[in-house]
């Protein structure tokens, strides 16, 4: 053991740092943010954010040429720690873009609040820096650390907006709820390296670069379940760690949190949530599935995953009937939105352990992700500019006659409800049918009956949204406890805010008539 440390650091100078120089260039921007708070003038202060967005899209552009440079090459970096496996890539440069806009919301959503505002941004880029080395996670020890590196940062900036009660019982929730996922998380990794990393069948494990065993590697760990040793304890760990990646996608029965918290939230971190930690779960999910299909234990993954794939489509989009809150809509919808993933993950599993493993099974995730995104950050930052000072409380109400107040918030609302909905040509339908396809490619008829009678479902509170805003007028409230505290007639739009939404509702509109730019952009990074 010792001459495996020594090994490892004497040659601990052959690392290969730049690979991670887009995050180390994260890190380096969330404390020179800091330091900018400190010597820049009141005056210039206002301009951090701006600063941070020109930086990262400096840093977009590292991350898209490393991209580039490791593309299709599957290796294994900081002796196991990280790898280049397939999606990682394509990970760190949607990390990357959704801190660039959650920046752009938050800049709206901040500006309503006494709250200080560089931390905020300096915390999302430690997150999203966190984000970028989990999905290149190949280790359970780089796992745990990263994510709960980014849980401790949601536990601040859920509860962030400090003079509201409902933040700071979310973020309290959120505290709760996660540290019992971490809890979990880590029985699980232990009860793994108990069966796979024991001395008993370490002196089978193949030797690593620079010549040790690391026995908390995900191959060499599951290893072990190859090995035929305590496969029940084996089998008890996989489905402890699942859970607790579970917690963070949202999937039921671990999504008991996301109401509350997506409501208490402020806006900016409530679509952090829905889609930076939801993505970083799929991430860390698909790069345990690619390995674990091919081990015995896929005999008990996978009911586990189809049972609460079925229930998340089920409760996330019945739940979502009786909302009156949008952030509790987005919330839910989020929840069966995960489900519809894990379909295209599930298809994935079907597929790979019968043909092994090919990158082109990943373009439905890949896709509906994108979609996600774009229709997601487009409802949100309407959601940023609509709210008042009192970000929790968005009901239907303060939606009523949008339509003639705010054509353009209005029509940015529809395109993204509407590909949220899955309502053609927009991209969100073509996210959906791609995994329909696979999944009846892949035999899940079943699953395809229950995710298609929950896509009829979600019309209905979705389409409850747009009513609001077209066919509802706001009345004249008659008591003054009922006028809004920022009605959407008195919104200003800045001109870069409006231009963003432009954007992502065209893109929303673009790539559902034409999708050769996302598909040229993964044949690139060999996705499909």
């Amino acid at each position: 053991m010792t001459t495996d440390f020594i090994t490892t650091t004497a040659q601990s100078g052959s690392n290969p740092w730049s690979y991670i120089l887009p995050e180390i260039s994260l890190g380096g921007l969330a404390l020179l943010l800091l330091v900018f708070e400190i010597v820049f003038p009141k005056t210039l202060k206002r301009h951090i954010p701006t600063l941070s967005i020109i930086a990262q899209l400096g840093i977009l552009v590292l991350t898209v040429c490393a991209a580039m440079r490791t593309r299709g090459n599957v290796s294994d970096y900081f002796y196991g720690m990280l790898a280049n496996n397939t999606g990682a890539q394509f990970m760190r440069i949607f990390f990357v873009i959704v801190s660039i806009l959650v920046h752009g919301l938050a800049m709206i959503s901040l500006k309503k609040q006494r709250v200080p505002r560089t931390e905020f941004f300096h915390i999302v880029l430690v997150i999203t820096a966190a984000m970028m080395l989990l999905a290149q996670a190949a280790n359970f020890l780089m796992l745990f650390v990263a994510l709960e590196t980014v849980t401790v940062g949601f536990y601040i900036l859920i509860s962030y907006y400090r003079a509201s009660p409902l933040s700071l019982e979310a973020g309290l929730k959120y505290l709760i709820l996660g540290a019992l996922s971490s809890g979990l998380l880590l029985f699980g990794i232990v009860l793994l390296y108990g069966v796979a990393g024991n001395p008993d069948i370490m002196s089978n494990i193949p030797l690593s670069e620079g010549g040790f065993r690391d026995p908390l590697g995900f191959e060499r760990v599951f290893f072990g379940f190859t090995s035929g040793i305590n496969p029940f304890l084996a089998n008890t760990g996989l489905l402890l760690v699942l859970s607790g990646i579970a917690f963070k996608i949202g999937l039921v029965p671990f999504q008991i949190w996301i109401p509350d918290v997506y409501q208490g939230a402020p806006t900016p971190v409530t679509a952090f949530l829905s889609v930076g930690s939801k993505t970083a779960g799929f991430a860390v999910l698909l790069s345990l599935l690619r390995i674990i299909v091919f081990t015995p234990a896929a005999k008990v993954v996978v009911p586990f995953l189809v049972v609460m794939t079925f229930a998340t489509i089920i409760f996330g989009n019945l739940a979502a009937l009786t909302q009156h809150n949008v952030k509790r809509i987005m919330g839910l919808s989020g929840v069966s939105h995960a489900g519809f993933i894990m379909i295209g993950v599930l298809s994935m599993i079907s597929v790979m352990s019968e043909e092994g493993y090919k990158s082109g099974l990943f373009t439905a995730i890949f896709v509906y992700l994108i979609a996600y995104a774009l229709a997601s950050f487009a409802v949100f930052g309407v959601m940023a500019l609509v709210a008042g000072e009192s970000d929790a409380e968005q009901e239907l109400s303060d939606y009523h006659g949008l339509s003639k107040r705010s054509p353009f918030l209005a029509g940015v609302l529809a395109v993204g409800l509407g590909s949220l909905a899955g309502i053609p040509p927009l991209f969100g339908f073509m996210g959906k049918l791609l995994v329909f396809i696979s999944a009846f490619q892949a035999g899940l008829y079943g699953m395809l009956a229950v995710a298609i009678l929950g896509v009829v479902v979600s019309i209905y509170y979705y389409f409850g949204w747009l009513r609001a805003a077209f066919f509802q007028n706001w009345q004249t409230p008659t008591t003054p406890s009922d006028v809004p505290a920022h009605p959407a007639d008195r919104i200003r739009v800045p001109v870069a805010m409006k231009a963003l939404l432009a954007v992502l509702a065209l893109a929303s509109v673009f790539f559902g008539f034409y999708q050769k730019p996302v598909m040229d952009l993964l044949v690139l990074l060999r996705l499909a």
